[in-house]
């Protein structure tokens, strides 16, 4: 048992520096051939910053852990909401940009919506997947459009979080650097993947538990570090250019590309049906939060330190019920 979770930290850690060492090599890559940094900033980070929970999804996928895949997405989104966000605000009051408002979080709410509708036959097939994937391309191409729209010149001013990350990303020169970071990083991230479903999946029959709560639980949370890590460090320097965005864009990213790449390699069943199992609450409960951030933000579009832990005491109540439960 002991094992299993120093195991399962490896290969969270992996993960962590997996995804950084692959959003390094390929922005640096990608800058020394010219291309910009709202481009940049919509494809290689957003691909990158998920990159722990795609993969881990994936790997479940193929190895017919379906519901640690299903899981490690609702829960993921659930955590960047109720735990990230809400602990990033304790810190320091989190105030959003008014188009994140008025468009991502209404689309988030509603792709968020599109996967319980997929659910309810207990099944996401292979055209499932495909329109949840056609949908993450849309998404992007749609950001954008608006970004330059609103802006009027080729940046990332509507999506201002994903602009400013980019930017803090560390510039490497050398491109041997630049490729060695992208191999490693792809090896991190692959290598973390399969030794944290492994060793979950280990956890889960020693403590006698189901996949669904590994899933929900400690691969969702250990996926969600780099948002949580980022999200609570810039908090704490009174960087506020790590918005809500951020964490909005993961989650759409999470229903829309994680699980769509997941089931187009292989569909996933849900074991004993969406409402005998109960993800149904899981769903509600993904649904809920992503809604209570929008009722926080409608007026004067920031979340307060009240805000911040009404989240916190959510997911705790969360929490305690999948343990409870378990």
């Amino acid at each position: 048992m002991v094992i299993n979770v120093l195991l399962c930290f490896v290969g969270f850690v992996l993960l962590y520096y997996g995804a950084e060492w692959l959003v390094k090599g390929s922005s640096s890559l990608a800058r020394s051939l010219g291309i910009t940094p709202c481009v940049i900033g919509l494809t290689v980070v957003a691909f990158g910053t998920s990159a722990p929970e795609l993969v881990v999804s994936l790997v479940s996928s193929i190895k017919g852990k379906s519901m640690i895949a299903i899981g490690n997405v609702v829960g993921s989104n659930i955590c960047n909401i109720a735990l990230v966000l809400g602990m990033a605000a304790v810190f320091q009051p989190i105030t959003s940009n008014r188009v994140v408002v008025k468009r991502d979080i209404p689309i988030m709410l509603a792709i968020s919506f599109y996967l319980l509708v997929l659910s309810l036959n207990s099944q996401l097939g292979r055209f499932e997947g495909i329109t949840l994937f056609g949908g993450v391309i849309l998404y992007t191409l749609v950001n954008y459009y608006f970004a330059r729209k609103e802006s009027g010149q080729d940046t990332c001013n509507g999506i201002e979080g994903v602009k400013d990350g980019c930017e803090e990303i560390e510039y490497i020169t050398s491109r041997t650097k630049q490729v060695v970071l992208i191999f490693v990083g792809i090896i991190g991230v692959i290598g973390g993947a399969q030794i944290v479903v492994d060793s979950a999946v280990k956890i889960m029959q020693v403590l006698g538990v189901s996949e669904k709560f590994i899933g929900l639980t400690i691969v969702a949370f250990g996926t969600s570090l780099p948002e949580l890590a980022t999200s609570v460090v810039a908090a704490m320097r009174k960087e506020m250019d790590i918005s809500i965005g951020n964490l909005v864009g993961s989650n759409v990213f999470n229903i829309l590309g994680v699980l769509g790449v997941a089931v187009i390699v292989r569909p996933i069943p849900i074991p004993g049906g969406f409402m005998e199992s109960g993800l149904y609450i899981d769903y509600a409960v993904m649904i809920s939060t992503s809604f209570l951030s929008w009722l926080m933000m409608r007026k004067n579009m920031t979340v307060s330190r009240k805000d911040g832990i009404f989240l916190l005491s959510c997911y705790l109540m969360y929490f305690i019920y999948l343990v409870v439960k378990a």
